[in-house]
């Protein structure tokens, strides 16, 4: 059957990510994330069409991909297609030919599970291989203790203090309160849990995003950051203690976006 590369639409994004939300499981390699879409929707509904591609087979989709930079593809495919070799080949196409509109010529890099199928046919073709990243994983199956620090839930009305906790903590002004508002508007972030860590002057310290899979399915942590003048006295640990606690119903645990899998790239 043929299988049918394709940049969504706005409305399709709602797709590609009931795909990966029903791809989630504690047991498979660390992998793209619904969550990893909601939070690009900080750049807009329109702009995040843009970035996602998916790999079609009669209808289903079978693959998933997130250009995080121009020439960085992140992406993922259904688990029972790990070592479909016609999923892998046309896939290795697509990357690989500029003109399929995936990745541009020049230096490029991809990054998916480890165990695909996908990874080998790559190194055929000469693509090199970066060092793996290490996934953190919270278990969330036993109550988390609270801590003592306050925690609020950040809505549109701190959005600002959600900016200003992330411009400290990458050290970068890039952040807006427009980010909290987009995000907002992503597919299924409703069950996202977005919360911050308060002083005792009352001021966010720390801020943190979990995006939920669904019932049974490991979260995402993405973003979560400290602001620079609380570093080392633990707001950012008990955000992420109490945003176990009030995550999604039945939720396993969640996932760090520091760690990810297998990396390839070519020069």
């Amino acid at each position: 059957m043929t299988i049918a590369l394709g940049t969504p639409t706005v409305d399709g994004v709602r797709e590609a990510m009931a795909a990966l939300r029903e791809w989630q499981d504690d047991g498979a390699p660390m992998q793209l994330h619904p969550g990893d879409i909601g939070w690009h929707h900080r750049f807009g509904a329109a702009g995040t069409a843009q970035v996602i591609r998916t790999w079609s087979r009669d209808g289903r989709i079978v693959a998933v991909g997130m250009l995080d930079a121009p020439r960085l593809l992140r992406m993922t495919v259904a688990p029972d297609a790990f070592e479909d070799e016609d999923l892998a080949r046309r896939l290795v196409e697509d990357l690989s030919l500029p003109e399929r509109g995936v990745l541009p010529e020049g230096a490029v890099s991809v990054e998916a599970p480890l165990g695909l199928l996908l990874h080998d046919l790559l190194s055929e073709e000469e693509w090199g291989v970066d060092a793996p990243w290490t996934p953190l994983f919270r278990d969330l199956t036993e109550p988390v203790q609270d801590s003592g620090v306050r925690i609020e839930p950040i809505g549109w009305d701190q959005a600002q203090d959600f900016a200003d906790v992330l411009r400290s903590a990458f050290d970068t002004s890039r952040p807006t309160s427009e980010y909290r508002h987009a995000m907002s508007t992503a597919p299924f972030s409703a069950d996202a849990r977005c919360l911050g860590a308060y002083d005792d002057q009352g001021d966010v310290a720390a801020v943190v995003t979990v995006w939920s899979a669904g019932p049974g399915r490991p979260g995402l942590v993405e973003p979560m950051g400290v602001h620079a003048n609380h570093r080392g006295r633990g707001p950012l640990r008990s955000c992420l203690d109490l945003a176990g606690c009030r995550r999604g119903p039945a939720e396993n645990g969640v996932r760090s976006s520091v760690g990810r899998a297998g990396i390839d790239h070519r020069e």
